[in-house]
């Protein structure tokens, strides 16, 4: 039977925490840690974006202690946690009910020691746990919500050591139709949360609904942004009626990654240091997609600053697919404390596929330490030679109403490809066979493996880090284009840093 707990007091001052809204350059101190001036979320946690594991997309409801423990012991494993893929989040289904004292009781069949023993074995591992509820009377699965029932809830995710909560939206007994109503109704977990004086990241899953990038950035640290994902490149479905993540009524489910990421394009300055826009988890390793549309999933996905979720089974995991899910070059766009997402440029409709859908388009993002990203994205249905001119890199410096051109137009810029060094299915295999080499604390990184337990992705970029940057495959002159032929349904990540940059050159240049 579950005890009620006393709560300490608050975990900070709430008002001391409200965002800024201009955030200064970080900066790195002596001992490693990224600092990032006027950077706060509402509880102070999750200044860049969130990466682990959660069990829904390939599990449902089948879900068990065993499975948990095993995924997090393969996640050590294989090299994910040293990555930053550090919460086992365990979602729907887990509870059976409340006691006599209206506390939340786990399944004895399938947690039989208890939840706390899941997340002390999660914890001896060097990762966290998470947990899931829904802002309703009752979860998505039917099983109790916490709605009239947060601080006790929050108070049992405390007692048993969860590091992180998402909380979806089923069941709300209508408390939706408008953004206060829907802030009214998740600020009393947040509150409740807050009061256990346990740090627990706060990830909001209300699909979208009522608009919680215009309100959630307060209250939470992340929020789902659309109806949720399915394992489909860019199949439209009648249950995602919505193209835009503005004036969307209903963003029901089974969205397409195509879809997703394309109503990111009109809300990306809502996503900020403590608050993520969230993608919904990735579905790279179910089957649906070509290995190229799970390169172009996680790498949007990444460019855009969501969080991180593996939606596999990590067990059964491939050669191919680990490897995608370990880019550490990818990684270091995702987790960079810029905290930004990206800027479609353009975007032109052309040569759709069997299911009717075809567009090519270019993606941009400013990076913390000056350097740029740029994304040549191909959802056509054949190849092709796509181009990014300078003037569209810079289209916002170049359109700020300064009386002369941005300098970074008459710079030169070298170009390196992300995907250039991905871990070739051989080295994946050693991985997951256990023969690979570990990247340990004095072995901090690879030319496709990253530690970044031991040397943060920011430091590692100042450092030059080759694992993080990717190969070098040319550089675009002042007022220049890059070029390149971008393959059916894939993408051309590039990282671009100025060749004047003072910065100490790379490693593999000296």
């Amino acid at each position: 039977m579950f005890t009620k707990i006393h709560p300490p007091s608050r975990l900070v001052p709430l008002v001391s925490l409200l965002l800024i809204c201009d955030f200064a350059a970080s900066y790195i101190t002596a001992d490693g840690t990224v600092v990032i001036p006027g950077a706060s979320s509402y509880n102070g946690l999750n200044l860049v974006p969130q990466m682990g594991w959660d069990n829904w997309n390939a599990f449902g409801c089948d879900v068990n202690e065993t499975l948990l423990l095993q995924t997090a012991e393969r996640m050590v494993q294989y090299g994910l946690r040293d990555l930053g893929y550090q919460y086992i989040v365990l979602d729907d289904c887990w509870s059976v009910g409340r006691n006599e004292s209206g506390y939340l009781v786990e399944n004895p069949k399938t947690f039989p020691h208890g939840m706390k023993y899941v997340a002390d074995t999660i914890h001896s591992l060097g990762l966290k746990f998470g947990m899931y509820s829904s802002a309703g009377v009752f979860t998505c699965g039917r099983y109790p919500g916490s709605l009239g029932n947060e601080q006790k809830d929050a108070d049992y995710f405390a007692a048993v050591g969860a590091d992180y909560l998402k909380y979806d939206n089923c069941f709300n007994q209508g408390q939706s139709g408008t953004a206060q109503i829907s802030f009214s109704r998740y600020n009393v977990m947040s509150q409740a949360l807050n009061k256990t004086g346990r740090p627990i990241v706060y990830s909001l899953c209300n699909w979208g609904d009522d608009n919680p990038y215009d309100w959630a950035y307060t209250i939470s640290n992340s929020g789902r942004m659309s109806g949720d994902v399915y394992d489909s490149f860019n199949r439209p479905d009648s249950r995602c009626p919505c193209t835009e993540a503005i004036g969307c009524a209903w963003p029901g489910f089974h969205c397409s990654v195509m879809n997703i990421l394309n109503k990111m394009a009109s809300i990306q300055s809502r996503t900020m240091s403590g608050y993520f826009n969230d993608m919904d988890m990735l579905e790279v390793g179910n089957g649906g997609q070509t290995d190229n549309e799970y390169v172009v999933h996680f790498s949007m996905w990444a460019m855009n600053a969501s969080p991180l979720l593996i939606g596999t089974n990590v067990l059964t995991l491939s050669p191919a697919n680990l490897a995608i899910y370990s880019n550490p070059a990818v990684i270091a766009l995702n987790q960079d404390p810029s905290a930004s997402a990206a800027v479609r440029k353009w975007r032109y409709f052309v040569d759709p596929d069997e299911t009717g859908e075809g567009e090519i388009a270019l993606w941009t993002r400013s990076l913390n330490n000056t350097d740029q990203v740029i994304a040549l994205l191909n959802a056509a249905n054949t190849s092709m030679m796509m181009n990014a001119t300078m003037n569209d890199i810079f289209l916002d410096p170049r359109t700020a109403g300064a009386y002369q051109a941005p300098p970074q137009l008459s710079k030169t810029w070298d170009v390196y490809d992300l995907w250039a060094n991905r871990m070739s299915v051989a080295e994946a295999g050693s991985i997951i066979n256990g023969t690979a080499m570990n990247v340990t604390v004095n072995t901090n990184s690879t030319l496709t493996r990253y530690n970044a337990t031991a040397t943060s992705y920011a430091q590692g970029l100042l450092n030059n880090d080759t694992a993080l940057l990717g190969s070098k495959v040319g550089s675009i002159g002042p007022g220049g284009t890059w070029s390149a032929m971008i393959p059916r349904h894939s993408v051309g990540l590039y990282r671009l840093r100025q060749r004047e940059s003072k910065m100490v050159r790379r490693k593999d240049e000296l």
